[in-house]
């Protein structure tokens, strides 16, 4: 501690240098006498009497001489004490502060000693280190006893700076010397010799890292020890390797150049030619065959070529074979005609089995028979008059009670007649509560017998659905084009799910084919939807020759059938024609796609004329 406040002292002294020796000396002297009392210790100033500035060629160490063994004992045990002092106020800030609890505990002359080393050393500061120095020497030498131990125990701080500072400087740099000639030399003037690192290239790095890792990854061949290791470690990665996976090389191949063959792109060139030419050439052939039309004649016989079918004619039928002795070849001798028997041929007449039609309805269906208007009001008033009858017959016998008299305002007078003029209010009163009435039991009458969401849902469902087990009603549509748009999609598919039919849409370039299944109404409904409600003509399609035509829906055929061939109506697209023929071939329908086609191919020809 003493050598710190030393420190602070000989600062001190360099900021008060102009001041009188007087003056010192009466410091020095009011230092000792406040150290004596032990009053004052804290207010006066910390100088130190070690730190005195040379003046007139005067040397320290006369300074340090003239101060007495008593001196130096008070000047310690100041400093003994001001340490204490300053521990305990530490210790106190610790247990107010938990975050200064938490960081370990450091001497005061070692934290003194690490701002001092933090600060950049000057000459003046190396010094004024050594001299201290010097001085801490000569007095640790005067001294004895537990006081030199103390000190010997507790080092200096600025001495430690001291030394930091002069390894700073040995560690710095030597400055860069060059005589005429352009050589790095000493202070003396001789050559030295500057070792020269060479680099080295990043492939000889991993050339070296390459080799090192073989090495690893081989091992050393005569390690015996580890045979059995490696072995079972190469049976495993032979039981979990994958041949079919490729591995990249840890070593990446070096890139070759790579040369075209002399008359490369002139071979590309040529082709590229002859392809244009040939396009060409096909659009000619194609526009000539249209003139002629012999496009459509081949398309349409492209639709559904020609097939041998066996000829399913027997050589004698059923009936035949009751009377023939044995078949169509076998000839009489006698009269040279086919052979006959006679004992199969009598004067009884055989009548077939009656058989009923697989198309007629199990109970017989008659026709409704529909009434005019005139005929309809007739028969509810005549079902209206047997009711009042019943009813009043039954009011004669006494079952049931006479119905009040239907009371209005306007007949109020000729119903009551004395009874309204004696107290109208409470007649009109009693002939309003009697109208009330009558609508409410009117009103709740039509509530009982209206039908719930439910009810309504379900009669819905009913009207619409029809009976197909006699037969399907089918219709086959043809429209130019209904791939991108989307709204007449919507339509086409939403009202065929609403009115319960079945069916397919197939999507082809120039022929879109819809083919719904369902009964004679549905049928009816829809037929409507695609020929006027929907609008076709405000789309504008492409040609086959580019140019912009009128969308347009066609119904091509409508007839029935036994069954139904499709489920739920979905879309299929189909980039060819083959494989749109055999979707409806796999349903056994493929005569709907090939009328529909050809439909298509000649309406295109009659465009293009």
């Amino acid at each position: 501690m003493s050598s710190i406040i030393t420190r602070k002292d000989a600062e001190s002294a360099d900021a008060d240098e102009p001041k009188s020796k007087s003056s010192s000396a009466n410091k020095r002297s009011a230092a000792s006498a406040g150290a004596g009392s032990d009053v004052g210790v804290d207010a006066a100033p910390k100088k130190s009497r070690f730190d005195v500035k040379e003046k007139n060629g005067s040397s320290v160490d006369a300074m340090a001489a003239s101060l007495s063994s008593t001196q130096i004992k008070l000047m310690m045990a100041h400093a003994q004490r001001e340490i204490e002092e300053r521990k305990r106020a530490l210790s106190n800030l610790r247990d107010k502060d938990p975050l200064l609890a938490s960081v370990p505990q450091i001497g005061m002359p070692v934290a003194l000693a690490t701002q001092a080393l933090s600060k950049k050393p000057t000459p003046e500061d190396s010094d004024k280190a050594k001299k201290i120095a010097e001085l801490q020497a000569q007095i640790r030498a005067k001294l004895t006893g537990n006081l030199a131990n103390i000190i010997q125990q507790q080092p200096t701080a600025v001495a430690a700076a001291a030394a930091a500072a002069a390894q700073q400087q040995q560690e710095r740099p030597k400055p860069l010397i060059l005589d005429e000639e352009g050589r790095t030399v000493d202070k003396s003037g001789r050559a030295i010799n500057i070792p020269t690192v060479t680099p080295t290239l990043k492939a000889n790095i991993r050339a070296k890292k390459r080799e090192v890792f073989q090495r690893q990854t081989t091992g050393p061949e005569g390690s015996g020890g580890n045979s059995g290791s490696t072995s079972t470690g190469q049976d495993d990665a032979i039981k979990y390797f994958d041949d079919r996976i490729a591995l990249k090389p840890t070593v990446r191949n070096k890139r070759t150049l790579r040369f075209h063959e002399p008359g490369k792109f002139q071979q590309l060139a040529e082709r590229m030619r002859m392809k244009s030419q040939l396009e060409r050439l096909q659009n000619e052939i194609s526009q000539i065959a249209r003139k002629t039309g012999i496009s459509s004649a081949t398309k349409l016989a492209l639709i559904a070529p020609k097939q041998d079918m066996p000829d399913d004619v027997p050589a004698m039928e059923w009936w035949d074979s009751v009377i023939l002795t044995q078949d169509m070849q076998t000839v009489d001798e006698a009269s040279g005609k086919i052979s006959i028997r006679q004992t199969a041929i009598s004067n009884l007449i055989e009548h077939p089995t009656q058989m009923k039609p697989p198309n007629e309805p199990l109970k017989p269906v008659y026709l409704p028979v529909f009434l005019t208007k005139k005929e309809r009001k007739k028969l509810r008033r005549q079902n209206r008059r047997e009711a009042w009858k019943e009813e009043q017959e039954k009011i004669r016998l006494g079952l049931v009670a006479p119905p009040e008299p239907k009371l209005r305002i306007s007949n109020l007078m000729r119903v009551l007649g004395t009874d309204a003029v004696q107290d109208p209010t409470k007649i009109e009163a009693h002939v309003r509560e009697q109208m009330a009435k009558r609508q409410k039991a009117h009103e709740d009458a039509n509530n009982a017998r209206k039908l719930t969401s439910e009810q309504k849902s379900e009669k819905k469902q009913r009207k619409l659905k029809e009976d197909t087990s006699c037969g399907v009603h089918v219709s086959v549509y043809r429209i130019r084009d209904l791939q991108d748009n989307q709204s007449k999609k919507f339509k086409v598919e939403t009202n065929a799910k609403q009115l319960q039919m079945t069916g397919s849409v197939a999507l082809f370039r120039d022929c879109c084919v819809v083919v719904v299944e369902g009964g004679p109404k549905q049928q009816k409904k829809y037929r409507r939807l695609m020929l006027h409600r929907i609008k076709w003509e405000e789309d504008l399609v492409k040609g086959n020759d580019g140019q912009d035509v009128a969308n347009s829906c066609v119904l091509v055929w409508e007839g029935t059938s036994q069954r139904r061939h499709f489920g739920e109506i979905k879309f299929k697209i189909f980039p060819m024609e083959k494989m749109a023929r055999e979707f409806f071939q796999k349903h056994q329908v493929e005569h709907y796609w090939d009328l529909a086609y050809s439909g298509a191919v000649l309406e295109a020809s009659t465009d293009q004329q």
